[in-house]
């Protein structure tokens, strides 16, 4: 028995995540162990389809248990966006390696950069500042900085892939947790990017082309006539993309719109300032444009060589939630099940008595083993409220606790 673990947000499964999937059972892995971004994602937005759809479908296409990563770790940097999601798969006790995709596709190449970046920003710092201070984000600086010394390690760490791995890797050290890594060469287009002449080539492993999540959610949510969900996913994935779509049962962050601006025009600076990942006085800029009269314009007048688009989208999210500074100085003390099959059962045989922190399917239940699990469960429960009205058809409250969790047994 080997576990692989694999952070994700299946934001929808497509054929590379199938690849990907395909692969590490291929180098060995018999099991797999996911953790999934739930409502809300790391670029900050709104997952296309609810946490629960996506989780059955994942354990349909590969994957054998899917855990929920929180949403205040869904909703921040790469660093402790992966930290959250290795912790989860660490503290398991059941999982032998760390699965991810690259760019690169060099586990030796990234922990080489990963060991510069530690030493740069070491060794480096007022070099760093002297950099920020012009406007830049400090990955700018640093990728600049070490970039006067070796180029090809600064490449490594430009695209966003080679990012997620180091981080990874970078919290595997941190918690050292006795995990292997392992790596696959991602074969989709650009991160953000549609499909190029090779992408549309079919691949023998997925049976279908590659093109990225984003690309397919910039088609399916602009209604596009251009794309065919069958041609980039698993067909029974484009099935339920479909049926979701014609239920009411996507999401897009512009029916959210309103209640942001709401939001935004009724907190003080300080308020803002409270917000994860806000500094630098980014509260004074978010509160002047508070008078914005849309989404679009909020985030162009926020926007600056320093705060990224991504970043400022998840602040105003986090804003929406109620996610604090505070709720980032506690990693997650509980595991939630979004779905598992005969094979997750087996892993979770493998961690009872093991697993460091508890691992279940209720979120009530799991709210309540102390005073950091009950705000990371009443986190969740907003998060999936207000998640709801970002949907064609607005979906009622506390939906979340009454989901009931997938066990496909076969």
């Amino acid at each position: 028995m080997k576990v692989s673990g694999i952070v994700c947000e299946y934001n929808p499964f497509h054929n590379g995540h199938l690849y990907h999937i395909s692969e590490t059972r291929r180098c060995g892995a018999t099991h797999i162990a996911a953790v999934m971004s739930g409502s809300f994602v790391q670029r900050g937005d709104t997952a296309i389809m609810d946490k629960h759809r996506r989780a059955r479908l994942a354990v349909k296409s590969g994957a054998d248990l899917v855990i929920e990563l929180p949403v205040q770790y869904c909703l921040s940097p790469a660093e402790s966006f992966a930290s959250g999601a290795v912790w989860l798969l660490g503290n398991l006790c059941a999982v032998d390696e760390l699965s991810f995709g690259s760019e690169c596709g060099d586990t030796a190449l990234l922990s080489q950069t990963l060991d510069i970046i530690q030493r740069t920003a070491d060794e480096k710092g007022d070099e760093i500042r002297r950099i920020m201070e012009k406007g830049y984000t400090y990955p700018k600086a640093l990728s600049s900085v070490i970039r006067g010394t070796d180029h090809r390690l600064a490449d490594v760490m430009s695209t966003p892939n080679n990012t997620l791995a180091i981080e990874y890797m970078r919290a595997l050290r941190a918690f050292r947790f006795p995990m292997d890594t392992f790596t696959v060469t991602r074969k989709d287009s650009a991160h953000d990017g549609q499909p190029d002449t090779a992408d549309r080539a079919a691949d023998s492993r997925t049976g279908g082309r590659i093109a990225s999540a984003a690309y397919i959610r910039e088609k399916l949510l602009s209604d596009s006539d251009i794309i065919y969900p069958e041609d980039f996913m698993p067909e029974h994935c484009a099935r339920a993309v479909y049926d979701a779509a014609d239920s009411g049962q996507t999401a897009d962050i512009r029916r959210l719109e309103r209640v942001i601006l709401y939001k935004v025009r009724t907190s003080t600076p300080e308020e803002i300032a409270r917000i994860s990942d806000v500094g630098q006085g980014l509260e004074n800029r978010i509160y002047a444009a508070r008078m914005s009269s849309s989404l679009s314009e909020l985030l162009e007048r926020v926007k600056t060589k320093r705060y990224t688009m991504a970043r400022i989208r998840r602040i105003l999210l986090s804003l929406l939630i109620g996610i604090t500074r505070e709720d980032m100085t506690h990693l997650p003390p509980y595991g939630r099940i979004l779905a598992f099959n005969d094979r997750g059962a087996e892993i979770l045989a493998r961690a009872k008595g093991k697993a460091r922190i508890p691992y279940g399917t209720s979120l009530a239940k799991l709210g309540q083993a102390n005073p950091a699990a009950r705000r990371f469960a009443e986190l969740e429960e907003r998060a999936s409220d207000i998640y709801g009205l970002a949907l064609g058809s607005t979906a009622s409250a506390q939906e979340d606790l009454r989901a009931r969790i997938t066990i496909d047994l076969e």
